[in-house]
């Protein structure tokens, strides 16, 4: 097939706020999605006792309003996901800040759209940048494969300290602990904010719409186990990383895990019927879908398909692979 072009930003991706897909029994995902506008840009908004949210003016439709980024504590605060290198941004960000002590800048993954301003404030501030690890793939590319996401990663992004399972930063007044969540990237992080038991959901969980996740960065299968891992915490309250809360986490999750259920299994059932190609796949399933969103919905087919190989559902010829043909048997 063509190949996808996908825009400059990765967050996430308005594909599945279309009407719910039904299984062959007629039966609905449960999952809504809530577009609610999140306010203003350029000014920071108490979301709750500890959090204000600052929302970047990089929105689009693979970031819906833009990227959030979120600064925890009073007095002494954290920055979680600076946002990206934008002007506009850190102007905002500082007068938000005001005299406040920077205790750390926490950074969830390393797309452009969340990473790159920590370097600027860490100039400004002295503040360590911590939280996920560099950039790095769920695989190696394949025999003449390109990775398409290239100009979404930030690769320059270098911590100060890579967090991992259950490590913690605390503030004067706050704690938060590292929750891994590889899936729409392998470095991907989540934070629970263990005194209002609110989650930092980074790209991984979003109300507005579902997360991309698209190989060779990401990985369907980490994805979903990481979707499963979040069904055994007993946060009531996630805070993403573009667009509004997701205030029924539980149910909210839930309803993720059986949509990409549904989605593979509907895919699987195109390839059976025919449907050798991503292309065809795509068109067949997301008709009407807005021309700047296929490269999107083509990598997310993709993602699919690749776990499907995995896992020895469909067929291809050697390895999974974006242009590659599909079969069933």
């Amino acid at each position: 097939m063509a190949q996808a072009v996908v825009g400059p930003c990765y967050g996430c991706v308005g594909l599945d706020s279309s009407p719910p897909w039904r299984d062959k029994n007629g039966m609905t995902e449960d999952l809504t999605f809530d577009r609610s506008d999140v306010g203003p840009h350029g000014s920071a908004v108490s979301v709750s006792p500890l959090v204000r949210r600052l929302v970047a003016p990089n929105g689009g439709p693979y970031t819906f309003t833009g990227t959030c980024t979120y600064l925890i504590g009073r007095d002494d605060v954290v920055v979680l996901d600076p946002g990206p290198d934008d002007d506009v941004q850190f102007d905002a960000l500082v007068k938000a800040i005001g005299a406040a002590h920077v205790a750390a800048i926490i950074v969830t993954h390393t797309h452009k759209d969340h990473s790159p301003l920590s370097r600027r404030l860490k100039a400004l501030t002295a503040a360590p940048i911590i939280g996920c690890a560099p950039h790095y793939a769920a695989r190696a590319l394949g025999a003449g494969e390109v990775n398409l996401l290239d100009a979404s990663s930030d690769l320059d992004y270098q911590p100060d300290r890579v967090m991992g399972e259950g490590d913690r930063f605390e503030g004067r007044d706050f704690r938060l602990e590292a929750v891994p969540t590889p899936g729409h990237t392998m470095n991907h992080l989540a934070f629970a904010l263990l005194e209002e038991k609110a989650l930092f959901s980074g790209d991984h969980v979003m109300a507005w719409s579902t997360s991309i996740v698209a190989p060779p960065d990401g990985s369907m299968g980490a994805y979903m186990a990481s979707l499963e891992k979040l069904m055994g915490r007993d946060e009531v309250i996630y805070w993403p990383g573009h667009g509004g809360p997701v205030t029924e986490p539980a149910r909210f999750v839930r309803g993720l895990l059986h949509h990409r259920r549904m989605r593979a299994t509907t895919i699987t059932e195109r390839v059976a019927a025919g449907d050798r190609t991503i292309s065809v796949i795509v068109e067949r399933l997301y008709s009407g879908l807005d021309p700047k969103l296929k490269g999107a919905a083509a990598l997310s087919v993709f993602a699919h398909l690749e776990e499907l190989v995995a896992r020895d559902v469909v067929k291809t010829e050697r390895e999974a692979r974006l242009g590659g043909e599909y079969w069933v048997g």
